[in-house]
């Protein structure tokens, strides 16, 4: 079965539930990721996340349910699923002794890749991770992001239709982990489907096309950026005061007296405030109370939400 051959999602999961003795670290798991996603996998350690994808690598079968990729059975067809997909564990080895373009060529050569077609394809992933000129040096004298690439590299040799990257991101430095994204978006571009698990959500925020929430081992909320974005309540504002850290405290008092404000937060921002307005309360009203109080107001704005606070409305009440 090809994946352009079928309608069925390129990662699926129906039902799954894995249980480790008397421990449940997945109950009753529903999950569909379309051709061509890039699909942020979110939830706090335990949440069961890794349990998901080693189950869809083949690594483990479900207690109950089924996972696919591509249409296959990751437990009864699992050879098949195997070269469809590409798993790169969180802070996975690499061989400190071999040189880059070893490593590739063992891991090509495991995959049936022979000869001047093995040569290409090394050449090739090597290209798109930005390691070629790199190719001679000892896996040891990477930096962590030059390594992560090549952990991308190697699970990219038998051009698999799926990746499951978990933590892609974990101790690399910002410049890092923009290198990282960029090849993601460039992998999405050339038609992968992806799955990546992260706890950095400002990352994922810029990344995905669409994200899962897992808590406590079942999704709370599955879809869009979009749709995750606009279950955040509305109301939050961010407030600026003429005179820097003096005028924010000028102002708290007021803001804290105000009916309008249900609360306010003072950012790291020398500055800025942002208040969380009470219901059915406008902004103007808070313009009002701070002009009056004969203060000069420099900014009053409408607050961005992003997917942190995404997060945190999605799972709201779900932790304990």
């Amino acid at each position: 079965m090809k994946l352009e051959d079928s309608g069925a999602p390129a990662i699926e999961l129906v039902e799954v539930t894995k249980t480790f003795g008397k421990a449940q670290a997945l109950a009753g798991v529903d999950l569909a990721v379309g051709r061509g996603e890039i699909y942020g996998f979110i939830g706090p350690n335990g949440a069961g996340k890794t349990t998901t994808l080693r189950i869809l690598a083949t690594l483990i079968r479900p207690t109950q349910g089924q996972a696919r990729i591509c249409g296959l059975d990751c437990a009864k067809e699992a050879p098949e699923a195997r070269r469809r997909l590409g798993y790169l564990p969180d802070g996975a080895p690499a061989a400190p002794d071999f040189t880059v373009a070893e490593l590739l060529d063992f891991f090509a050569a495991a995959y049936g890749i022979v000869g001047a077609e093995r040569r290409r394809v090394v050449g090739d992933v090597l290209e798109l991770v930005d390691l070629a000129g790199r190719r001679d040096d000892l896996v040891a004298s990477l930096s962590l992001g030059m390594r992560q690439r090549l952990g991308l590299a190697r699970v990219l040799v038998h051009d698999p239709a799926v990746l499951l990257l978990d933590e892609p991101g974990t101790g690399l430095d910002p410049r890092a982990r923009i290198e990282i994204r960029e090849v993601l978006r460039e992998l999405r571009s050339l038609g992968k489907t992806i799955l990546v698990s992260s706890h950095i959500l400002g990352e994922l925020g810029e990344l995905c096309t669409s994200i899962g929430i897992l808590e406590q081992g079942r999704v709370v909320f599955s879809g869009s950026l979009r749709e995750a974005l606009a279950r955040v309540p509305a109301g939050a504002i961010e407030v600026r005061i003429a005179g820097g850290e003096v005028g924010r405290a000028r102002a708290l008092p007021h803001l804290h007296g105000d009916p309008a404000v249900a609360a306010v937060r003072e950012e790291a921002d020398e500055d800025l405030l942002v208040v969380d307005l009470a219901e059915g309360a406008s902004a103007a009203a808070v313009a009002r109370t701070l002009v009056g109080a004969g203060l000069d107001l420099v900014v009053l704005r409408p607050r961005p939400v992003d997917l942190e606070d995404a997060f945190l409305a999605l799972t709201e009440g779900t932790l304990g």
